[in-house]
């Protein structure tokens, strides 16, 4: 029997080694699917029974971050199927495999080569950051991230009187599915309740942007921190940048010409403002005021928002703010008839151009095709069916109250494009379609940065 075993081992091993990395990656991520959905049909998980389908509908949503339910969380699973979300949640935050590769270089300190492909498919990194220095930096700061939220969070619960012991769970909870911008909440109207509460606008806020601002910038802060000769790469301050200018961008919007929001006295209008914008950028997709209510030129907003998202490498979605920039530098060298790609004076590489663009193109063109399929399925205004598809894909989670009601196509199609926006649209692509590998061991000369 143990032979048995070892041959089966030995076989997966190198079923696992000829595949592309891409592909290690999409059936990775599947795997933690196949897994969560059985685990959430045990019906000893169960507080009610639910249609299959809506097992599987939560199950990806959780792996991808993104939040969006077909049914209410806390009706429908008990303890032990809020636990089992949860872990499903923290497993596609921090991504396949990381966790497993962490413990192996905690231990023998070595990494294999086909380790070194996997995660240099998954994160793009600057040359100027090892991945063993990267990839512990993404351990430890989520660990201690959602150590420090969920102690938070318990001062803030313990206060809205919550016994001691459910007040931990929904921290705990919370922590976790804030820290990974997921959006899953136990509670009914999500976060409204808390819409003119400071200290936990705050919390949810600094593990959000924590997240969402990617590892990438962690990592490089840490080792400028640590090694005086460390400069801070050209990624971590266009990721900088972007975040504040994005942030800005909706505050302005929301606090000006959202009715919903501008009908709120003094203090809950400001946090509102904000709020909704940095839900929607960080793609956490938690709200403290309904979307639904939202006017269209704010629904747009919130749309464009989703859709750029946040930084590479973390643990939002979106078409990211890096391939935002390098689109922009190539539409404004053009303008200006330059024949180098340039931002902020600094060229750009073509291979960087090249992964930015294809990106950018695939993104919009899976949203496009999302959007269309849904409008058949769903006899719903065509505002909503884009939102929907917006926060699908962009991991977000964010709705206009359209998720529940849903036919069972329209969700098949939300499931899809939940699952490639936590895959990556370039990694989907691969996987399915070329078994060539994206060479990412040359370094960049001109310019170092992360797409």
């Amino acid at each position: 029997m143990t032979d048995f075993f070892r041959r089966l081992n030995k076989r997966y091993i190198r079923l696992k080694l000829g595949w592309s990395p891409q592909q290690n990656l999409f059936y990775g991520f599947l795997t933690y699917v196949v897994v969560g959905f059985l685990l959430l049909c045990i019906p000893w998980l169960e507080n009610a029974d639910v249609p299959i389908l809506d097992h599987l509908f939560t199950a990806v949503s959780a792996v991808s971050t993104t939040g969006l339910v077909t049914v209410n969380i806390t009706d429908t699973y008990n303890f032990f199927g809020q636990f089992v979300i949860m872990i499903l949640i923290q497993l596609g935050g921090i991504g396949y495999l990381t966790f497993t590769t962490f413990l192996i270089l905690s231990t023998t300190r070595k990494m294999t080569h086909w380790h070194k492909k996997l995660l240099k498919s998954e994160f793009t990194l600057p040359s100027s950051i090892k991945i063993s220095d990267f990839l512990k930096s993404v351990v430890l700061f989520t660990l201690f991230m959602e150590s420090l939220g969920a102690i938070l969070f318990l001062i803030a619960f313990l206060q809205k009187d919550f016994g001691f012991w459910e007040a931990l769970w929904q921290a705990v909870f919370h922590s976790v599915s804030t820290f990974c911008t997921a959006g899953f909440s136990l509670f009914d109207s999500g976060f409204t309740a808390y819409v003119d509460n400071t200290y936990v606008n705050f919390i949810i806020s600094f593990l959000s942007i924590a997240g969402s601002l990617g590892f990438i910038v962690v990592t490089d802060f840490m080792l400028w921190f640590k090694e005086k000769t460390h400069r801070l790469s050209f990624t971590t301050k266009i990721i900088i940048v972007g975040t504040l200018c994005l942030l800005s961008f909706g505050f302005i919007f929301f606090y000006f010409f959202e009715p919903e929001i501008s009908q709120l006295d003094g203090k809950a209008r400001l946090l509102a403002a904000f709020f909704q914008s940095m839900t929607a950028m960080t793609t956490v997709g938690f709200n403290t005021v309904d979307f639904g209510g939202f006017v269209l030129p704010m629904i747009l907003v919130t749309i464009f928002l989703m859709y750029i998202g946040a930084s590479p490498s973390g643990t939002a979605g979106g078409v990211k703010i890096t391939t935002l920039t390098a689109v922009f530098a190539i539409m404004k060298s053009r303008i200006r008839g330059s024949r180098k790609i340039t931002f902020l004076g600094r060229t750009i590489p073509f291979e960087r151009l090249y992964i930015a663009t294809s990106s950018f193109m695939f993104y919009t063109s899976i949203l496009f095709l999302g959007t269309f399929l849904l409008s058949f399925t769903e006899d719903i205004h065509f505002e909503k069916i884009l939102f929907e598809a917006a926060s699908a894909l962009g991991t977000v989670g964010l709705s206009t109250g359209i998720t529940g009601n849903l036919s069972e196509w329209g969700k098949g199609i939300v499931i899809i494009l939940m699952f490639i926006g936590r895959l990556g649209v370039l990694t989907f692509g691969l996987a399915i379609w070329s078994k060539r590998v994206l060479d990412e061991e040359e370094p960049v000369k001109e310019m170092d940065i992360a797409v």
